[in-house]
Formats: C-alpha cells, sequence, structure tokens
C-alpha cells in the first residue's frame, strides 16, 4: 500500500536533539547536546517510596482519571505557585503528559492553520516543531540579553498580526538568558494592548544559581489568571525527573476548559499514577531543598564548562555565562557552520545541537547549543577538549 501522509506531517522536520541522541547511543560519546537532568541527582528512593504510598491507597490509583489531572496535585501546584505570586485554583489548572503537550494544546486552541505566532530570536526548536504541526508562521523578534527587544516586537505585530507571542523568559532555551524587568512588563504591555496571548514557558526558573536574585514570572506580573493575556506552563521534568512526563498549564479557566476538551480527544488524561506519586513526593518529601541541591549543582557545573573554555583563549567565540538553566549559548566565528562542525565532532566523540536548528527563520549558522547538567569533572573536560579540537581542525581545513 501506498500511504499518503498530510501535508504538516509531511513536512515537519524531525527534531535536531532527538536525531543527535539516536546517534550517541552505544557510543564512547560525550554528549552536550540533549537538555538532560543529571540521572545521579534523581530523588530515586523518595519516588519509590511515593510510589509505595500511592499503592498503597488501592488498586483505584490504577484506574481512569479526570482529564484536568489528579485534583490533590492540582491543589498542591496552585500552593506552591502562590509562593511565586501565581494565584490560581484548580479549575485554572491542567495537568499534561509534559509542558510540551501543554505548549501543543494552548496552541490548538488558541491559533487557526494560517495564523502566525510570534517568538524569540532563537527560541525553542520543539516550540517550531509545534506550530509547523499546527500549520502556523512563526515570524521571530530580535534579541539581546534582556529579552526581546521591544521595538522589533511591536514592528512585526504591526506587519504581521500575531494570534499569539511564545516565549521563555527565565533561563531560555537555547540561549540561557534572563529577560530584565523592564523587558517582561513592556512585552506584557504590548501583548495586552493588542489582545494577544502570552504562552509563558518556564521549565527552567526554578535552576538559578544565586537563591537571592528573584525573576518574576510575566503571569505574576499581570497579576490575574481570569481574562489574563498569560499562560503559563511549567514541568517536573527538570526537577524530579523527566520520564513522570508530567507538566501543567494555567491561566483563563474558559481557555484551560477548553484546553481539557482537546485533551480528551488527544489522550483522555496523563497517567493518573504518575500524577498520584508526584502528589506524594510533595507530601512527604521537601522538593524545594532538592531544587536547591541540583541548582548547586548545576552551578558547579555551568563554571566548570565556562571556566574550560575560557582556558583555551577562544578567539572570535563567545557566550553569556548562564544565571541558571541547562544551557551554554556559544556564537561561533564568522562564516562557521556549526552543522557541518557536528560532523567533525561526532568524529572526535562529542556531540551538541547545532544553533540553526532553534530559529524560526534566517537562522544564524554559526551558533551552537551546550548542555552542561549531564556531565561533570573529567568526562566535561575531556569533552570540551574534544570539542575545541573539533573546531580547531575544523577551521583549519576552511
Amino acid at each position: 500500500m501506498n500511504y499518503r501522509f498530510s501535508s504538516r506531517v509531511s513536512q515537519l522536520k524531525s527534531s535536531a536533539v532527538r536525531d543527535i541522541l539516536k546517534l550517541t547511543q552505544g557510543k564512547d560519546m560525550i554528549s552536550f547536546a540533549g537538555g538532560l537532568p543529571a540521572e545521579e541527582l534523581f530523588p530515586v528512593q523518595a519516588i519509590r517510596e511515593a510510589a509505595d504510598r500511592a499503592f498503597t491507597a488501592g488498586t483505584g490509583a490504577l484506574q481512569y482519571g479526570l482529564t484536568e489531572g489528579y485534583m490533590p496535585l492540582r491543589e498542591q501546584l496552585c500552593t506552591r505557585m502562590a509562593v511565586k505570586n501565581m494565584h490560581v485554583n484548580p479549575e485554572q489548572m491542567i495537568l499534561t503528559t509534559g509542558s510540551q503537550q501543554a505548549i501543543d494544546l494552548l496552541v490548538g486552541v488558541l491559533t487557526e492553520p494560517g495564523d502566525t505566532v510570534l517568538v524569540e530570536k532563537p527560541t525553542y526548536l520543539a516550540s517550531l516543531q509545534v506550530f509547523a504541526l499546527h500549520g502556523l508562521n512563526v515570524i521571530a523578534a530580535e534579541s539581546d540579553e534582556d529579552g526581546i527587544i521591544p521595538e522589533d516586537a511591536e514592528r512585526l505585530i504591526k506587519e504581521h498580526r500575531p494570534k499569539l507571542l511564545y516565549a521563555v523568559p527565565t533561563f531560555g532555551n537555547p540561549t540561557g538568558r534572563v529577560w530584565s524587568l523592564e523587558r517582561r512588563k513592556k512585552l506584557l504591555a504590548l501583548c495586552k494592548q493588542n489582545e494577544m496571548p502570552i504562552i509563558e514557558d518556564d521549565p527552567y526558573g526554578d535552576i538559578k544559581f544565586d537563591d537571592s536574585e528573584q525573576f518574576p514570572t510575566m503571569f505574576s506580573l499581570e497579576g490575574q489568571a481570569e481574562r489574563g493575556a498569560v499562560f503559563y506552563t511549567s514541568t517536573f521534568s527538570k526537577t524530579v525527573a523527566p520520564a513522570l512526563r508530567s507538566g501543567w498549564a494555567m491561566g483563563d479557566s474558559s481557555v484551560i476548559g477548553m484546553v481539557a476538551k482537546a485533551k480528551q480527544a488527544a489522550d483522555l488524561h496523563s497517567s493518573a499514577i504518575d500524577q498520584q506519586i508526584l502528589s506524594q513526593l510533595l507530601s512527604g518529601f521537601d522538593l524545594d531543598a532538592h531544587i536547591r541541591l541540583i541548582s548547586d549543582s548545576y552551578g558547579a557545573r555551568m563554571l566548570e564548562m565556562h571556566e574550560l573554555l575560557m582556558r583555551q583563549n577562544l578567539k572570535d567565540i563567545s557566550w553569556v555565562k548562564p544565571k541558571g538553566g541547562m544551557f551554554l549559548w556559544l556564537e561561533l566565528p564568522d562564516g562557521l557552520d556549526a552543522e557541518a562542525l557536528l560532523r567533525c565532532a561526532v568524529q572526535k566523540g562529542v556531540a551538541f545541537v547545532p544553533g540553526s536548528s532553534f530559529y524560526g527563520n534566517n537562522p544564524q549558522r554559526n551558533t551552537a547549543r551546550l548542555n552542561y547538567t549531564y556531565n561533570s569533572g573529567a568526562r566535561t573536560e575531556l569533552g570540551v577538549d574534544r570539542f575545541v579540537d573539533a573546531i580547531s581542525e575544523f577551521t583549519a581545513r576552511s
């Protein structure tokens, strides 16, 4: 049989990160590619005990659940969000299969095929896959160390009338940047003025290296969920464990209600047992102390990679030292194509993600994203040596 695929799927590009992860399986490869948390820091014993408590409650733990998600966990999350000055009730929140599904569902209910979405330049590559699957046009606003440049966003809004803004304001993927408070306020005001919803994606916000620094979410700056412009998404993948595949979205209850309808058509509900395990974990485990632990460890690993690169005295290569998150964003010498460099790097036993994957259009090809959370010590040192060696060999060939 000859299969005919839909045009949206046929034109969909595979994730560069997923493809690179396949490439690195089963080899003596040091990967700086995936956004992988450190496995040795997973709270394995606490999760095991939480799972035991969930099953102790009886066979109901294995039954179908609510589309909106396990109510006790939603209530616990509402309490946690309130600490960050984000006040919602369970009807304004839905649990999803990671924040990736939250993005997909929100985009699905807020846009039509052919609509335009505004993003930061560069932006999270999997969000670009979502936009492509929904048949959306993507326009990218220029950005700097403080986030999206409001004047450029305003120009693009006037020209293209986008239906929504997608943004990762805190420790963005791929750049690790933190939007300034002034930029957050200006972009919020601009979107409200143009009745343009914002999807604020915040998977990394808790992973800050200086616990005294505060980065208010755009959701908290708006101060309301009902009739609000901001829809906030986050996940337990970076703070507990990715395999639990549990995230959430919150915002205006009428929109969350529509998201629930869309989710019913997609999967009925996300894993009820995983949600119950997480609820038990939050009841009997100090998640905030654990987050502080991993943040301190990741901060040390970031410094390790930063200092190793600094010692190399690399010419025409620049980066901004992250204040949190999981990624280091490099701007390589002009004219250097990071996709071609990757092929050379893989031959030397190190992988990274070429930066071109993170652009909605007009990619800057001399960019690269390095993850510093998965490796440490001798492996990070060896990986950096291999990466720099690949740059030296590649530039010598050019």
